[in-house]
Order: structure tokens, then sequence, then C-alpha cells
């Protein structure tokens, strides 16, 4: 998978670089929101990013929200990367967009398992989101009646793929969301229920 690191300090990025290849990530590194915006647009972009929240122009939170709100790639898995603790702070990432907050100077082993949280959170909604258009495309195939349907011109029959005959009401029925009510046309009332 690769992992997107957005960090203007060279040792903090040089660091992030080392452990995400380490634990075989590929990883795209920019130093800054502006550079990590393009990266996120080109085909087959990284879908979890390690984002670094005070960095000149563009910061962190900015990045965040522009991300989420903006470009609205789905799956992106946004892990923010700062000094600053606090709920207020915290409260402000994750409301920028964030999915995951750490501290600096953050602990190797917490940062390693927060990236594969976020790592199996992109791959569940990418299935998910595969499943969701297979269903979709399922769904819209049921409710259609597909290709050319050999009618009987007398008896008004339908037959099937199995060369077998069914009255209308019984093969749009199977086909289709369809259901009959019956009734009498004024045509047919005149030359039938009048006759009688």
């Amino acid at each position: 998978m690769k992992v997107l690191i957005v960090e203007d300090d060279p040792v903090v990025r040089r660091i992030l670089e080392d452990l995400l290849t380490r634990w075989q990530y590929e990883v795209v590194s920019t130093t800054n929101g502006e550079q990590a915006i393009q990266a996120l647009q080109v085909e087959n972009p990284p879908r979890l990013a390690v984002i670094d929240w005070q960095m000149p122009g563009m910061d962190g939170v900015e990045l965040c929200c522009r991300a989420r709100h903006q470009l609205k790639l789905s799956p992106l898995y946004m892990i923010l990367l700062t000094i600053r603790g606090g709920k207020a702070n915290i409260v402000q990432g994750l409301e920028s967009g964030a999915d995951d907050y750490i501290t600096k100077p953050f602990d190797q082993e917490e940062l390693k398992a927060r990236v594969q949280v976020g790592a199996r959170v992109v791959h569940l909604q990418t299935e998910l989101a595969a499943r969701v258009k297979d269903l979709e495309a399922a769904l819209e195939h049921v409710k259609q009646l597909q290709g050319l349907l050999p009618i009987c011109c007398y008896c008004k029959k339908i037959r099937d793929d199995r060369n077998y005959w069914h009255e209308v009401e019984s093969y749009i029925t199977t086909h289709s969301q369809a259901k009959f009510t019956h009734g009498i046309c004024p045509e047919c009332y005149q030359k039938v229920v009048q006759q009688i």
C-alpha cells in the first residue's frame, strides 16, 4: 500500500520514510501541502497519509480539510502528526477530516499500529465499495427485462431461455419487480362483458 508522507522537517521525514519502508509500505514523500495535493490527484494515489500539522503555507489541518471536502478522495485515511497536544487540538484535527492523531515525539510501535489500523480501514472501504458496485449492477440487471422477448402472435405467451412458454404476467413477475392487477379495458368490456 502507498503511504503519503507530508513533512517539512527533513529529519522527521527521513525517519518516517525509513520506518514505513521497513514496514513494507510504498512511500511517497512531500514537503508541503501543495505537493501533497498534487500527489493525491495522480492515477493510483496513496490511500494513507501521515501529515505534519505545522508546515509553511498550507498546514496539515487545511490539507486534511481540502483532501476530505474538496478532492473527496475515497478511501483516504489521514493521520495528523503534531507537537500540539490537548483535547482542543485533537478535536480541531479530527474535525478537519483527519482520521487519527499522533503527537510528536511519536513512539515507533504506536505509529506502526496506527498505520496498520489505517491500512485495514482503507482495505475494508475498498472491498465495501466494490461489493456495493457489484450489488448495484446486479440490482439493475434484476430490474430490467433484457433482450428480445419471443412472444406468440396468437396467444401472447412468452418463450423463456429453456424453450418453455409462459403467460405474460408470470414471465414478467419472474424477471422483474412488476406486480399485476387485473381490470377490463373499454374495448374488451364492449366485446365481451356487454355481450353476456
